[in-house]
């Protein structure tokens, strides 16, 4: 089995299924080093009642605690969604290698606001993109 960009964002789905399945908007994200899971986390914004609850601040809180310290150098984040402004500016201070995302969000995502990543951290996104939106898609749906 390859341990790739694409077996990573699955875990990451897996993760966003998760937050489906408790009601909550279903974005997951897990963090990777040396091709090692050390955090999976989903968002936990409505059961915690916490706006910053989102997927990506709940890894970074669990992969600095596995680490042990406060920058998350030699990691890579997987997350399901374009990471929103408030996500963006704790993932520039974690000091990532890289992030790579499945959906784009035109909307509130960071490129729609300008913002750039750490200057050492490489972005990818669209991975599994159709997957990942669907999955989005799918939630709203059954909200309206």
């Amino acid at each position: 089995m390859q341990l790739d960009d694409h077996y990573f964002m699955r875990k990451a789905l897996v993760e966003a299924e998760a937050a489906f399945a408790m009601d909550e908007v279903p974005v997951g994200a897990v963090v990777v080093i040396n091709q090692q899971i050390i955090a999976r986390a989903h968002n936990l914004t409505e059961r915690l009642k916490d706006v910053t609850a989102h997927a990506e601040m709940q890894a970074i809180t669990s992969a600095a605690n596995f680490l042990g310290g406060k920058y998350l150098k030699g990691c890579t984040l997987y997350v399901t969604l374009e990471p929103c402004v408030m996500c963006m500016g704790a993932l520039y201070w974690s000091q990532l290698d890289r992030i790579v995302f499945g959906a784009f969000d035109e909307k509130r995502g960071y490129q729609s606001k300008g913002l750039q990543p750490h200057p050492k951290t490489l972005v990818t996104g669209g991975v599994m993109e159709a997957e990942t939106r669907d999955l989005l898609q799918a939630f709203f749906q059954k909200k309206r």
